[in-house]
């Protein structure tokens, strides 16, 4: 299971050598054929790996998941939970908000809290299929690393987007590697996974917008206040939204929240509460085969209308018809 219109905020460029200087050139000639040469692995390493599978697959380590795709469908819907992602062969579109992300083999993703978005494989055949992985990333462990004593301080930074692009480096790339190696020989996973984890994860605190995940996880910060913000309402969704209650257990003002809220999600505390109920529901209608009466009064909506409407309005098409053509493009499978 997943940019050229990306905000405008990220910044992709490399570092321009010093004028009249040789030696800077050399280095990032061969540190762009390291890189190169560090892809084509990626890829023929997940390609073996997934060879006969198509969508995600789980590993034998655990949070780790291979992704192959040769016959994308339509946009995805999902709630994105917290993940570091690498693409090694296509590409991908995401839709936060009314934000677009792309990305590549060139960049890899992160996000830092749950997030609903929409994402859709952009470039991908049978012969050179969609190839990626990613990692779950856990907060405590993020926590214990930003704890320790020997950690570089990280640059501050107040709230942002819970979710950016940067560009893959050969640093980064390199303990990817070791961790997907790690799969052909399962006996040394238990004591070498954790390892290289830890690696990813401290290479990703200091590398570009890496600071939101350290903010992610201390405490007092905006974006720890908006993590928790969150999880209250992915454990209440179904209920009536109360944001003075939510603001007042998170210690914020309300108008802080909404402020703070739209600037990490992209979007406010009432739409992220309708994309997680219209979520569930679908999930309950397709997955589950509950009817659509009963997946809209499960997710808290109590007029059937503006359920039917605010369904059609996020994923094309009224439930029913959303249901038959779901059932019909997943039947070749079955």
């Amino acid at each position: 299971m997943d940019l050229n219109d990306a905000p405008t905020d990220i910044d992709y460029s490399a570092d321009a050598p010093a004028p009249g200087s040789s030696a800077p050139a050399c280095q990032d000639i061969e540190a762009d054929e390291r890189l190169r040469a560090a892809q084509r692995e990626l890829v023929a390493l997940i390609a073996r790996l997934t060879e006969g599978a198509e969508g995600s697959l789980e590993t034998g380590i655990e949070g780790f998941f291979l992704h192959r795709i040769t016959n994308p469908q339509g946009p995805k819907h999902a709630v994105q939970k917290p993940v570091f992602a690498v693409i090694a062969q296509g590409a991908k579109r995401l839709f936060v908000g009314d934000d677009i992300y792309d990305y590549d083999p060139m960049h890899y993703l992160v996000s830092s809290v749950d997030l609903p978005m929409v994402g859709k494989v952009t470039m991908s055949s049978p012969e050179t299929p969609y190839l990626g992985l990613r990692i779950d990333l856990d907060t405590r462990e993020i926590g214990s690393l930003i704890g320790d004593e020997h950690l570089p301080q990280g640059i501050p930074s107040d709230a942002s987007r819970g979710l950016f692009v940067n560009r893959l480096d050969i640093t980064l790339l390199d303990a990817v590697l070791r961790l997907l190696r790690l799969l052909d020989t399962p006996r040394d996973i238990p004591i070498l996974a954790p390892m290289v984890k830890r690696e990813i994860l401290y290479r990703l605190l200091m590398n570009g917008q890496g600071a939101l995940l350290r903010q992610t996880v201390l405490q007092d910060s905006q974006m720890n206040r908006i993590a928790k913000a969150i999880r209250m309402m992915k454990e209440s969704f179904a209920q009536p939204l109360r944001v003075d209650d939510i603001a007042r257990d998170v210690h914020m003002s309300v108008s802080s929240l909404h402020h703070h809220f739209k600037v990490v999600t992209a979007m406010s505390p009432l739409q992220y509460q309708k994309n997680l109920r219209l979520q569930e529901a679908r999930r309950l209608m397709l997955a589950d085969d509950v009817s659509v009466a009963t997946a809209s009064q499960t997710v808290g909506y109590e007029s059937p209308s503006q359920f039917s409407r605010e369904y059609s309005r996020m994923f094309g098409a009224p439930p029913l018809r959303d249901k038959r053509r779901w059932l019909e493009e997943e039947a070749p499978a079955l």
